[in-house]
C-alpha cells in the first residue's frame, strides 16, 4: 500500500492543482471528488476512480471497507497523513476521504429520449453554486436530460460537485453551444419554454406535459436572443412583493415542479 506524508508530493500538488485550476482538469481529463457520499453517488453511477487517498485517523474503517467493495481493481489506494489531507480537502466534515476520478463525456451524441420528455436548459451560467443547487433538483424531479448551452464553467467544479451534493453524476447532463441544442430540439420537436421578463405569461398556464424544453438564464443579463427567438412561449413567476425576481435555482425549481405535476395528471 502506498503512503504519503509529505505535501510536497507531486501527486499532492496535482490534487491541489485540479481543485483550482479548470484548465487542469480539462487537459488530464481527471477531476477531484471529496467526501464519502459524492465518492459513492460518483461510484453508483459508473465513474472511474484513478486514484483513491484516505487517512485513517480520520475516515471510519467500516466506511473504507464499503468503498473498497464498490472501487474497480486497477484504483490505487493511497494512505495519507492528517496533514496532507488539510493541504487538499476542502471541507473538514468529508470523512477523510478524496478521490481522483476519470471525466465523462458529456456530447449531444446518440441522445434516447423518452416520448415526451422533460429537458432543463441552463444557458451561461455562472455560478457553481447555482448549477449544483439546480442539479439537486433536476435530480429530485427525476429530469430526463439536463443541458448545459455555452458553460461559463466546467461541469466539474469542486463548488458544483459540493453544491449538487452528487447530483452531477446522477443527471443525464449534455454540454454544447445554444446553437446546436436549438437544432437538436428542433429535429427532437420538443417545445421550448424560455423563463424571461419580457412578452410572458404566467409558468402554470402552458402545457409540459407533451414533452418541454425549460430554459434558464443568468439572473443578470437573462437568456440571448438565440434562445427568446427560438422560445415557444416565454414564462415568468408573478411576483408579489416588491422584489421582481428570483434566484435561478429557485425559479428552476418552481417552474420544473408544475411541470412534474402536469406530467403526473
Amino acid at each position: 500500500m502506498k503512503e504519503i506524508s509529505s505535501v510536497q508530493n507531486p501527486l499532492i500538488k496535482q490534487i491541489v492543482q485540479l481543485q483550482e485550476k479548470s484548465k487542469v482538469r480539462k487537459k488530464t481529463g481527471l477531476f477531484i471528488i471529496e467526501g464519502m457520499r459524492e465518492i459513492e453517488i460518483a461510484l453508483n453511477n459508473a465513474y472511474e476512480f484513478q486514484q483513491l487517498l484516505y487517512c485513517e485517523e480520520l475516515i471510519n474503517n467500516n466506511l473504507l471497507y464499503k468503498i473498497r467493495q464498490k472501487t474497480e481493481i486497477h484504483t490505487e489506494w493511497i494512505a495519507i497523513t492528517k496533514e496532507v489531507y488539510q493541504k487538499i480537502a476542502y471541507r473538514e466534515s468529508t470523512e477523510g476521504v478524496l478521490a481522483i476520478a476519470k471525466s465523462k463525456s458529456h456530447e449531444a451524441n446518440n441522445i434516447d429520449l423518452p416520448e415526451n420528455p422533460l429537458i432543463v436548459v441552463l444557458e451561461s451560467l455562472e455560478k457553481p453554486g447555482n448549477i449544483g443547487a439546480i442539479l439537486r433538483t433536476t435530480d429530485a424531479a427525476n429530469v430526463d436530460i439536463v443541458f448545459i448551452a455555452d458553460p461559463k464553467t466546467d461541469l466539474y467544479n469542486p463548488n458544483i460537485i459540493r453544491s449538487s451534493v452528487g447530483a452531477v453524476f446522477t443527471n443525464n447532463i449534455i454540454v454544447g453551444n445554444s446553437e446546436n441544442l436549438i437544432n437538436l430540439l428542433g429535429i427532437k420537436k420538443i417545445p421550448i419554454f424560455s423563463a424571461i421578463l419580457q412578452e410572458a405569461v404566467p409558468y402554470y398556464t402552458v402545457d409540459y406535459s407533451k414533452g418541454a424544453a425549460i430554459v434558464m438564464g443568468t439572473e443578470s443579463v437573462g437568456l440571448s436572443e438565440l434562445w427568446r427567438k427560438a422560445s415557444q412561449s416565454n414564462i415568468i413567476i408573478p411576483m408579489r412583493g416588491q422584489i421582481d425576481s428570483m434566484n435561478v435555482s429557485v425559479a428552476a425549481a418552481v417552474i420544473i415542479f408544475e411541470a412534474i405535476r402536469q406530467k403526473a395528471i
